[in-house]
């Protein structure tokens, strides 16, 4: 992402996201890291349509409406699922995609795997990833 598009968005979000706190407003931009470098890497033609009002980003890809969830197992909080499948129907959004960040490489992929049946990952979305940020590589998992 070039600096200046990153500028205007981290703007964006500081001018849109006035009632949030310092810290949300860095998770939020840390979302948006994510989710810029997450398309760069998937190599589709994937235009952003949403990524302020709630944590599912929210996309089109080939004409179909998507979400993408970014989870990192070090610093994400839990979630509620059932809030996240209300969100698809409201959002009239095809399919979710549940994408675990991760800043090093990572070859114990049972942490993820444990993680997905645990939380019943597999039941509330279509597609699950592993994307390695520094290494620029995603990996899917479903």
């Amino acid at each position: 992402m070039e600096l200046t598009v990153f500028q205007e968005l981290t703007e964006q979000i500081t001018l849109e996201c006035f009632f949030m706190t310092d810290s949300q407003k860095e998770e939020k931009v840390i979302q948006l890291i994510d989710l810029h470098h997450f398309i760069e890497c998937y190599h589709s033609d994937i235009k952003i349509i949403n990524y302020i009002h709630h944590p599912i980003n929210i996309i089109e890809e080939n004409g179909i409406k998507k979400g993408i969830l970014f989870y990192d197992l070090k610093h994400s909080s839990l979630f509620d699922l059932n809030a996240y499948e209300s969100f698809k129907r409201q959002q009239q959004l095809q399919e979710i995609w549940f994408v675990f960040v991760e800043e090093e490489m990572n070859t114990n992929t049972r942490l993820y795997t444990d993680f997905i049946i645990e939380n019943s990952i597999e039941i509330f979305y279509d597609k699950i990833f592993l994307f390695n940020f520094f290494q620029s590589t995603i990996k899917k998992i479903k």
